[in-house]
């Protein structure tokens, strides 16, 4: 009997402390902090190799028949793009590329007319398509200003190509292999229109150079 009591006396005191641990809070999980999501940069540069390939078509005021050719070109350039949004973004495409300028039609007998280098600085808007993993399309339109210097006479007596504005049309892909590197296709198309001012055998004459080249590009991509 007495070892009874002090069973029931044992477990009547513990009776309390049991009661405290059941209704005691559960211990808080603590969650691990979460990775902060880090934005790219708005900054994008690419290097490409382009394919310059204007239109033959042009004409010498007063001269009935006369047509231009003009020579393809195959030269460096570079781009830098920036970031409004992950879907807009802005292009600004620096190069330059030379060209001969070939009579045609009824003045074909001259040859070559001379040869001039272009910088064609072209600003384009474009919209980024963002839902297909790591091929990112895009399309653009802008503008362009063309600068034409050294230009040199050939078969006539001088030569001047008047600087001139023109518009932009662009469309094109990046694939990216990761984060940063990708490559690059894009083709573009010039509406380009320059008057000259050409001496023929001491006699001086104008005209209407219609250029309007396709400019076809592959390179590397690298968003900083």
């Amino acid at each position: 009997m007495g070892a009874v009591a002090l069973v029931l006396a044992g477990l009547y005191g513990a009776g309390p402390a049991l009661a405290a641990d059941v209704s005691a809070p559960a211990p808080k999980v603590v969650k691990a902090p979460e990775a902060p999501v880090i934005e790219p940069s708005p900054w994008q540069i690419r290097v490409r190799v382009l394919g310059v390939l204007p239109e033959d078509k042009g004409s010498v005021n007063g001269v009935p028949g006369s047509d231009l050719k003009y020579s393809d070109s195959i030269v460096p350039e570079l781009d830098i793009t920036y970031y409004f949004t992950q879907n807009w973004a802005a292009e600004l495409i620096l190069g330059v590329t030379k060209h001969d300028i070939d009579g045609s039609g009824s003045i074909a007998g001259l040859g070559t007319i001379g040869s001039t280098w272009l910088l064609p600085p072209t600003l384009t808007l474009q919209y980024h398509f963002t839902d297909f993993g790591a091929f990112k399309p895009y399309v653009g339109a802008g503008v362009n200003y063309t600068v034409f210097f050294d230009t040199k006479a050939d078969s006539a007596d001088s030569l001047d190509v008047k600087d001139a504005w023109g518009f932009a049309l662009q469309a094109g892909f990046d694939y990216m292999f990761d984060a940063h590197w990708g490559l690059n296709v894009d083709v573009k198309k010039l509406f380009l229109q320059p008057s000259f001012d050409v001496t023929v055998a001491g006699s001086p004459l104008t005209g209407t150079a219609d250029l309007n080249p396709w400019i076809v590009g592959l390179g590397i991509t690298y968003r900083f």
